[in-house]
């Protein structure tokens, strides 16, 4: 049977605190699909979040909504003593720094944006005082000169701010468009004729030399401002001035020509009209490019910096190697010696990051990225000479990424000494924090071992690294000291799951944002010691939320085919039956972790596979290859092959169930939603025999489809490795389908467009596929908001299951 159900639908709930064990469950009123997919503030409660500290380090504030608005508002707790957490007002709010700025670096001052005016707060008296106040926007507050100067972008230039004298200088002059074409004639005919108007007329003659007079009185002006850079088509960003004054460094940015851009419609709208919603570009489109650019103002000059000497620029992907044309036989010796002459190998496109100076201003570096993410460098900067000197090259034939790598810049800096540089890389296969020397070129791993520095600091002192590492298990996430040039980690917080730190100003006490498996984030504070006892200052969760006793799923690893090692969620009944069904959920995103101690962002699905277990299911939630949190190797495992090793995790995981928990092989089904709708969709169409029902929600079904930023690192450009868009791609596989799908999406989903879903369906109606349906929702984007939204869906997912993988007599109502 083939059905689209058309609904204007709604988002819903969140997550969960008690613990006790699945039996104590059983007596209690059973979940409901209207219950856990509720509007999340009413029933569940809402987490503190953006947790940041005042500059005094007296009070702790946070977003926080315990009264069940329909919005978040801005609290502020005591750091010491029993008193409640208090709202605060918006006269209060107004009178308040930004949370965000920057520090001079001897920490007695921070520059901040507020409503577009940059001010300077004075940290030792706490008074702000007001920078700018134009109709103008000014942003990307700065000190400048070594800490003498502000310094602030208004209209892509530069200004600089002098908190002694009170005056502003605008330290460059970017102009769009072209320098304006030469009055003095050029050709033979036109100089003749100038030269016999002057001759000839005294008026003419006269004012022309008015007009030199002029125009030279505004050259001897002219060399008490900036140059005027023209851009062109370019823009500017990322403008710095170095710590002497001499030089100014900034982004040029080019827009690729005019690229085709998707148009998502929306239906439902207050006009009563469609109305076209402007999203993105497919994967292959033109990037924009981007160069370094030096204005010199002691010699008036600018440049762009070159990087042609960068070791391995040249080198070609591994991949192409597998379209390589065919070994032809042996050339004649005169066509061999032209052949010889074949151009070189073409330069990869790079992206400059920085540049980052030392605090004595002796030294700068950039980090400087190839557009396929194969490669990234760390180079010293000469500006003077225009030279770049090679500190560290990290390359993966894949992609390069991980925690505090990403796919910018990364996290980087320079010790004290102002030397050194420090960097995270995945070199060892895991991230890990390191120092290079920039004068003798020492490498120095500071962290090793099978986890990953998820975040590092220094302390203000600079004599301690604080991270954020998962060092004591894949699925905990602790703080650690480490001391300045290395050595042994020192484990700061000790309960399982996972602490968000933030550390006070005087780094003496850390507010923590903690949670566990099934206990929601709540905001504690402790000394900033190994095992200090953490004191809890929020109380987040509802009553209702609190009377049921939400499991705790156990952490247990797979042996995948391969040998590796996959962790999973593990959620049973107090008492299975034998031989019963299984559900498998899937995560989305790909490169997140969902196996974890703590409490998971799938809130819903958290409480909707509590309520399976409800009902005899078994449940199973696997970190698959392609997941963060274990390292480059299962970061990468999905390169070129999506639907690969990431499927073959699942299909692996069902086989452990059957063998080893019980579980019947003919009644397990699987979903998930993004990535997660995704693999749903490969399992369904390529693995029939394992998976008897899929629900796929809001599911990529042809990676040529998606954005560039995602998808062009996995399975790189489609027009250069069509194999692996190929064989990554559902709907290249929809004849395989056998079981009972059901798809989900939402109709004005700027991210996974409704497009997909719509041309997989049209492919299943030529495939004369009849065991399928899709449900749409008009007001949803990729992410549901709406609780109807949430409710008619898992309603549906429910009724999938439960006809599908129970006998007629166990089965329940779709709203149960």
């Amino acid at each position: 049977m083939r059905n689209l159900y058309f609904l204007g639908l709604l988002l819903a709930a969140e997550p969960a605190l008690a613990q006790a064990p699945a039996s104590a469950t059983e007596s209690l009123a059973p979940l409901t699909v209207d219950k856990i997919m509720r509007e999340p503030a009413q029933w569940v409660g809402t987490s503190p979040s953006n947790i940041y500290w005042a500059e005094d380090g007296r009070r702790i504030y946070f977003n926080w909504n315990p009264t069940k608005a329909r919005r978040d508002s801005l609290y502020e707790v005591a750091s010491t003593g029993p008193a409640a957490p208090r709202k605060v007002s918006q006269r209060e709010q107004r009178e308040l720094p930004a949370s965000t700025g920057t520090y001079d670096e001897a920490y007695t001052r921070k520059v901040y944006e507020r409503d577009g005016d940059i001010y300077l707060l004075d940290l030792k008296t706490q008074k702000s005082r007001r920078v700018t106040n134009t109709a103008e926007r000014e942003s990307n507050p700065d000190f400048a000169l070594q800490d003498k100067l502000v310094s602030y972008v208004r209209a892509q230039n530069l200004y600089t701010w002098d908190p002694a004298t009170g005056e502003t200088v605008q330290r460059t002059d970017f102009r769009k468009g072209s320098k304006p074409a030469s009055t003095t004639p050029t050709d033979k005919a036109e100089r003749y004729l100038r030269a016999q108007q002057l001759a000839l007329f005294e008026v003419v003659r006269l004012r022309d030399q008015d007009r030199q007079a002029q125009e030279r009185q505004q050259k001897a002006l002219a060399r008490l401002q900036p140059k005027a850079i023209y851009l062109g088509l370019q823009t500017v960003a990322n403008l710095q001035l170095s710590p002497d004054g001499r030089y100014v460094t900034y982004a040029l940015r080019q827009e690729p020509a005019a690229a085709k851009v998707a148009l998502v419609p929306s239906f439902v709208t207050a006009s009563g009209f469609t109305e076209d919603i402007s999203t993105r570009t497919k994967v292959g489109a033109a990037q924009t490019a981007v160069e370094l650019g030096i204005y010199d103002i002691a010699r008036d000059t600018t440049f762009v910096l070159g990087y042609k000497e960068l070791k391995g620029l040249d080198e070609q992907p591994a991949y192409r190697k597998e379209y390589a044309l065919p070994a032809k036989a042996p050339m004649p010796a005169d066509s061999a010696k032209s052949a010889g002459k074949a151009k070189k190998p073409e330069l990869r496109r790079v992206q400059p990051f920085g540049p980052y100076w030392s605090a004595d201003g002796q030294r700068a570096f950039l980090v400087m990225r190839t557009a396929d993410n194969k490669d990234r460098w760390i180079v010293g900067l000469d500006p003077a000479t225009q030279k770049i000197k090679l500190l560290d090259r990290q390359h993966d034939d894949a992609w390069i990424s991980g925690p505090g790598i990403g796919n910018g810049p990364g996290n980087v800096g320079w010790l004290p000494d102002n030397r050194r540089v420090w960097f995270q890389s995945e070199g060892t296969g895991y991230s890990h924090l390191y120092t290079v020397d920039v004068t003798t070129g020492q490498k120095k791993a500071l962290t090793s071992g099978k986890f990953e520095i998820q975040s590092a600091q220094l302390s203000r002192d600079r004599k301690t690294w604080y991270l954020t590492a998962n060092a004591t298990h894949p699925g905990e996430q602790h703080f650690y000291h480490l001391p300045l040039n290395g050595g042994a980690l020192q484990q700061i917080t000790t309960r399982p799951g996972a602490h968000e730190v933030v550390v006070s100003p005087d780094g003496r006490t850390l507010a923590v944002r903690y949670s566990y498996t099934n206990k929601p984030w709540e905001l504690f504070v402790m000394a900033n010691k190994p095992k200090a006892p953490m004191r809890q200052l929020t109380h987040s969760t509802t009553p209702e939320f609190e009377s049921y006793p939400w499991r705790d799923p156990e952490i247990i690893t797979i042996k995948a085919r391969d040998g590796a090692d996959v962790y999973a969620r593990l959620y049973r009944p107090a008492n299975p039956a034998a031989q019963g069904p299984a559900v498998i959920f899937v995560h989305g995103a790909g490169y997140l972790q969902n196996a974890h101690k703590w409490w998971s962002q799938y809130s819903r699905e958290y409480m909707f596979n509590n309520l399976l277990v409800e009902k005899g299911y078994t449940v199973l939630d696997i970190d698959y290859r392609g997941s963060a949190g274990y390292g480059r190797d299962v970061r990468t495992g999905i390169y070129r092959y999506m639907g690969g090793k990431d499927l073959s995790d699942h299909v692996d995981g069902a086989k452990l169930l059957a063998e080893k928990y019980g579980v019947s092989p003919q009644r397990i089904g699987i979903y998930g939603g993004s990535y997660g709708g995704f693999i749903t969709l490969m399992a369904m169409f390529t693995q029939p025999e394992v998976f008897r029902a899929g629900a796929a929600l809001r599911s990529v079904t042809d990676w040529a489809h998606y954005n560039h930023g995602y998808t062009d690192n996995i399975l790189n450009e489609p027009y250069n490795d069509s194999l692996a868009y190929a064989r990554s791609s559902p709907i290249n596989y929809a004849s395989g389908l056998k079981g009972a799908l059901l798809m989900c999406h939402g109709m004005v989903d700027t991210n996974v467009h409704f497009q997909d879903i719509v041309r997989l369906s049209q492919r299943l109606i030529e495939l004369k596929k009849e065991n399928w349906e899709l449900a749409v929702y008009p007001v949803e984007d990729h992410g549901f908001v709406e609780p109807s939204s949430w409710t008619d869906e898992y309603k549906r997912i429910l009724k999938l299951f439960e006809a599908n993988l129970k006998p007629v007599g166990e089965r329940g109502g779709a709203g149960q």
